[in-house]
């Protein structure tokens, strides 16, 4: 196969300069020489990503990036995926296993081979993909392993220039794909007219394959958490909710905004005023300084003093960057809530969705992704807050 693996060009497809993921490396190198650790495994999509730049859809195989305390990366994966991966990064150390053998069996013989079986071993326990019987297979061949998990989560909080850089120009496209959503919504358009037209401008406008399908419902469909298009058609007086993300370089941006189709009830606009009032006491907090506890308590003071404590019931927000199905957020590293005291520091990014409930009646909705600055926040993009309507 590594005749035919040199037709594809090295890192040809890569998102970023060889020199960035040389840092990224060199950073949790730093992490595993503190621990006193030889050698790092993960299988995650999004941490292969961070440290090497492959991406596939295919992470449903296993593939385990495997980076040494001393030495260069290597790269254990399915063979099929091998051209993939020699596109997408510049690791020279590609080692492709045939459909015929168990991923799991794959991992534990060339690390085997390769002299690591009884070595302090760091695997990324929190991995999506790390089944129990993967972990156990790899137990049997290499003996115990201790747990890795967050020692690359840790570096990805804070962004690079490089990575902003993405998250703009996925922002780009999540907007195109809000501006359009919202001018669909109207009485007699069907929920997938909506998604339809969310989708098609996200990605005209560069998005890649999502981590997750925008969240789009109308009438009493709206009010049901996480409920998302199936074919229901809008009616005058329903609210329509549309909560949508874009990837670029599989860096993802989100917002929600709240359509409301007239005759509109009283209590959508009233309980809409109030997600505004939220939003606003929570993009104030957003500084260096503070922390993820004082943006969400910000938040929760305001729905508790208009007497939304049930309507609200969640966490004020989660951090953003690399997502692969099935999230567009990075909500397992990082979020926003009463008992994270983790202090924001610039380079961070959010996205606050601030949400309001009538259970199965309706939701109303307002969200942006924001950037943690020297100075304070930024948010991305420009689009209005207002409630709209129809």
């Amino acid at each position: 196969m590594n005749h035919l693996l040199e037709r594809v060009t090295l890192g040809c497809d890569a998102p970023f300069p060889a020199e960035e993921f040389h840092h990224r490396v060199e950073q949790l190198r730093k992490e595993l020489h503190k621990r006193s650790l030889d050698i790092y495994l993960t299988t995650g999509p999004e941490n292969i990503f961070y440290l090497s730049g492959q991406q596939t859809p295919g992470y449903y195989t296993l593939q385990c990036l495997c980076v040494p305390a001393s030495g260069e990366p290597f790269l254990i994966i399915r063979g099929l995926e091998a051209f993939n991966a020699r596109a997408n990064c510049y690791l020279e150390d590609i080692v492709g296993y045939m459909d015929t053998e168990a991923g799991g069996d794959a991992v534990g013989r060339v690390l085997q081979e390769r002299g690591w079986q009884g070595k302090r071993i760091a695997i990324d326990k929190n991995a999506w993909y790390l089944t129990a019987n993967i972990y156990q297979r790899l137990e049997a061949s290499l003996g115990s392993m201790e747990d890795g998990a967050g020692l690359v989560e840790g570096l990805r909080v804070v962004k690079s220039e490089l990575e902003i850089k993405s998250m703009e120009l996925a922002h780009v496209a999540t907007e195109a794909g809000m501006k359009a959503g919202v001018a669909a919504s109207q009485a007699n358009a069907s929920e997938n007219d909506i998604s339809a037209e969310t989708m098609h401008a996200m990605i005209k406008n560069g998005s890649e394959y999502l981590g997750m399908d925008p969240l789009i419902a109308s009438g009493y469909r709206s009010g049901l958490p996480h409920s998302t298009w199936r074919r229901r058609q809008v009616e005058p007086g329903d609210v329509v909710i549309i909560e949508n993300a874009a990837a670029y370089n599989r860096y993802h941006t989100a917002l929600f905004r709240t359509v409301a189709v007239s005759p509109v009830p009283p209590l959508v606009k009233s309980l809409y005023a109030i997600c505004l009032e939220a939003f606003e006491a929570g993009l104030e907090t957003f500084k260096p300084g503070n922390t993820c506890a004082d943006v969400h308590n910000a938040v929760q003071s305001v729905i508790d003093s208009n007497d939304c404590t049930e309507r609200y019931r969640k966490k004020s927000g989660y951090s953003l960057g690399i997502s692969f199905a099935p999230d567009w957020g990075e909500g397992n590293i990082l979020g926003l809530n009463h008992d994270i005291n983790v202090e924001l520091r610039p380079g961070m990014v959010f996205h606050m969705p601030i949400t309001l409930r009538e259970y199965a009646v309706f939701t109303v909705a307002v969200s942006e992704s924001i950037i943690v600055t020297d100075q304070g926040s930024r948010v991305l993009g420009d689009l209005p807050r207002d409630l709209v309507i129809h």
